[in-house]
């Protein structure tokens, strides 16, 4: 299976030439990395070729690597029910830098970069509705980034008085706690207390 997906790879590389950055097989797929501004081109080669036909848009999802300077991969699954592959095309970008929409290439991928803008704060060119999908109005912030605050920046509760749902910050009855569930003899560099009176082997 891997020699075919080396072929594939090889063959996917050779006609897309400047398109594809990169290629390789990670977790028993294929992923190619891709040129950002060249993205729509590569997904209908992938969907239109005889030897490919990734017909089948699974999805697109993010990622966020707050240290890079493109901290974000946008990443899109396909799958080719004819030759039984399934692959992964990845392109990066950063908080201002937009990636074309492929909504030309996959409708159903309308939905989909919603969310990725929604959770991530990935901009699409040329996306005909890019708004909020899965959080409230006036959401502030987008929650799987990684410097997203674990508590959020608001709670809501409904109000007897107003009669309404109203949006406070947030306020916590107790500082926010790291626990830890490992056992000192597991990994931690401190000693837990009463764990110094144990015999350790």
């Amino acid at each position: 299976m891997s020699e075919m997906l080396k072929n594939l790879g090889a063959h996917i590389t050779g006609k897309l030439g400047s398109s594809v950055l990169s290629s390789e097989i990670a977790f028993g797929e294929l992923t190619v990395w891709a040129d950002p501004a060249r993205i729509g081109d590569v997904l209908r080669f992938l969907r239109d070729d005889p030897d490919c036909r990734f017909v089948c848009f699974i999805d697109i999802c993010g990622a966020d690597y707050p240290e890079r300077d493109k901290r974000f991969d946008v990443v899109y699954h396909l799958l080719s029910p004819y030759k039984n592959f399934r692959i992964r095309v990845k392109v990066k970008t950063d908080e201002a830098t937009p990636v074309p929409t492929v909504i030309d290439v996959f409708p159903a991928a309308d939905w989909f970069e919603r969310e990725t803008f929604d959770l991530y704060g990935v901009l699409f060119d040329g996306h005909p509705d890019l708004r909020r999908i899965l959080t409230d109005y006036g959401f502030s912030g987008h929650p799987l980034r990684k410097d997203f605050p674990l508590t959020g920046h608001v709670e809501v509760r409904y109000d007897d008085e107003q009669k309404r749902v109203v949006y406070e910050p947030v306020k916590l009855v107790q500082e926010f706690r790291k626990f830890d569930y490992l056992s000192p003899w597991e990994g931690t560099d401190y000693v837990l207390p009463g764990d110094e009176k144990a015999v350790k082997p």
